[in-house]
């Protein structure tokens, strides 16, 4: 009887193997209370689901070990497939997994149009959530990724928040654990700081993103060794960095790629794993000497960063940014559309709310707002500070920067730059 309970249980529970990790103030701890340093990789080798193809996952997860990755950042995930074989093995690999809640025919943004937040559009991230949630090394989800990349782009930032909060409502209606929800910004200098002061303003913690991504391409030197990462992890940054997601596993046109499953293939080819005149199933082979590079800072950059216990969140959140024709075009306390509001009829509340009004700052007289906000939004102060951090050392390190290629968490509430 035990031995059939047993077996019952493995055939229904998900991969329960990682600590799980979550948000707390400005930092990310595993649920053992160890600060967690994501060192990731962008992982999606065709349009399709890459988490359902179980072989493919235990070839690429070994290898990501071997590279000394803990973390994955996928874009495209299909619910109704089976993904107990990929999250298994991943987290046999000690990888936890960044998912996106968006994709194709659900981007609250996109091509200049106006924004939206419906009904179906909901319930597709429902769907996603509740496929993943139970996954221990699922990590945290997107509601968008590097749609805004205009000030007057500024007007579906309300859109993606409201998306935010909407499914860290659902996630705790429904009893998951509070697994961070957040966006992955561009890094576009007319959108900041204010899109990731704005996601983090106001005074009630469950609009506000539990964490903001920020994604900085730039491959022109070759070969790519990475020396960005020993600023991101070191001295000056890791106190407000979580770690970065490196761009990219596969080997493309782009350039980007540490490994590759074989020569390029005719543009024109088809089948056989092969997309886009490249193969992209079978044995990942390293890129030489990307791969090595980046594995050899990885293996030398452990921040020892601070237990849960011993951290207490101290920051407050910071002001919301004030409407600014053409740069940046929401007003700060307006309030964020409900599920289904047409743009058309939000567009008023954008302009008309003024940015200092109720919301946009903690005063002296709410201690407990205080303390509850300051659990999820960096100050002013810090993200000046650490803009300052990052001119000095690109100064110095020029030639890194130039060859940076990271997604960074910052926590906001995962700040995680």
């Amino acid at each position: 009887m035990v031995i059939l309970l047993l077996a019952l249980l493995a055939a229904v529970c998900p991969v329960l193997a990682l600590p799980t990790i979550e948000a707390k103030g400005s930092k990310l701890f595993t649920s053992d209370g160890a600060q967690f340093y994501l060192k990731g990789i962008a992982y999606q080798l065709t349009p399709d689901d890459p988490l359902a193809d179980t072989s493919q996952c235990k070839l690429d997860s070994a290898l990501m070990k071997t590279l000394g990755a803990n973390s994955i950042r996928v874009y495209h995930v299909e619910p109704q497939l089976d993904h107990d074989g990929c999250m298994s093995a991943f987290s046999d690999a000690g990888i936890y997994t960044w998912i996106d809640l968006d994709t194709v025919g659900t981007y609250i943004y996109e091509d200049g149009g106006n924004p939206k937040w419906t009904k179906s559009m909901y319930q597709a991230y429902q769907k996603i959530m509740d496929t993943f949630h139970n996954y221990d090394n699922v990590a945290g989800f997107f509601v968008g990724n590097e749609m805004l990349t205009t000030g007057p782009d500024s007007k579906a930032a309300p859109f993606y928040k409201a998306a935010a909060r909407d499914m860290k409502a659902y996630r705790d209606k429904k009893g998951y654990r509070k697994i961070p929800i957040g966006y992955s910004a561009a890094d576009i200098t007319a959108l900041r700081p204010n899109l990731q002061n704005y996601m983090a303003c106001g005074s009630n913690s469950s609009e506000a993103l539990d964490f903001y991504s920020l994604n900085a391409r730039c491959n022109l030197v070759k070969p790519r060794n990475f020396d960005d990462q020993s600023a991101l992890f070191g001295p000056d940054m890791a106190d407000s960095w979580s770690g970065s997601v490196v761009y990219e596993w596969i080997e493309e046109t782009n350039n980007y790629g540490i490994v590759s499953y074989g020569a390029p293939a005719d543009p024109t080819a088809t089948g056989d794993g092969v997309y886009e005149g490249y193969t992209r199933t079978g044995t990942p082979t390293p890129v030489s000497p990307d791969f090595d590079h980046l594995s050899s800072q990885w293996a030398t950059l452990t921040p020892a960063g601070v237990s849960a216990d011993a951290y207490t969140p101290a920051a407050s959140p910071p002001a919301c940014p004030a409407f600014t024709s053409g740069m940046w075009e929401v007003s700060g306390n307006a309030p964020l559309p409900t599920i289904g509001a047409k743009f058309t009829d939000y567009t008023s509340a954008l302009s008309s709310a003024s940015a200092d009004g109720p919301g946009t700052s903690t005063s002296a007289s709410s201690a407990a707002s205080s303390t509850r906000v300051s659990s999820i939004a960096l100050s002013r102060r810090n993200m000046e500070s650490f803009w300052s951090k990052v001119g000095k050392w690109t100064r110095e390190h020029p030639a890194a920067w130039y060859g940076l290629v990271v997604l960074g968490f910052f926590i906001i509430g995962v700040v995680v730059l």
